[in-house]
């Protein structure tokens, strides 16, 4: 599958950056596909959103800064999620690697990845102020 790399610098702790979005609760404020939040349910977190509801199994608490997680759509389609946060000085970098779906077009794509920089620049202001 083609990926794009899509990453942002934040000014703050890297540890400080992966607590906070590590939360599943904190995800609603910068995470907009999310905007509707997250309930816990059993290891996982059901998300209702345009598409239904999906599973997200996100992965364990790390000292590596790996945020990856597991979405599941009612569909079964699972997409899996690569974000990382990464120390970077006194600051952290915060990558997240989008993988173009099947049967997914180059205008869709783009369109994804647009969406992520603005929920990763949503990350930054919440985590800078």
């Amino acid at each position: 599958m083609e990926a794009k790399i899509i990453h942002i610098s934040i000014e703050r702790n890297w540890r400080d950056v992966y607590a906070y979005a590590a939360n599943p609760e904190n995800m609603p404020s910068w995470a907009s596909g999310l905007a509707a939040g997250l309930e816990p349910d059993g290891d996982e977190w059901v998300a209702s959103g345009a598409l239904g509801n999906a599973r997200v199994r996100f992965t364990p608490r790390n000292d590596l800064g790996v945020l990856d997680h597991l979405v599941t759509l009612e569909t079964g389609i699972q997409v899996h999620n690569a974000l990382r946060v990464v120390p970077n000085g006194s600051g952290a970098e915060v990558l997240f690697t989008l993988l173009r779906q099947p049967g997914m077009s180059k205008e869709q794509f783009d369109g994804d990845a647009d969406w992520v920089k603005k929920d990763l620049n949503a990350l930054k202001a919440q985590l800078e102020t």
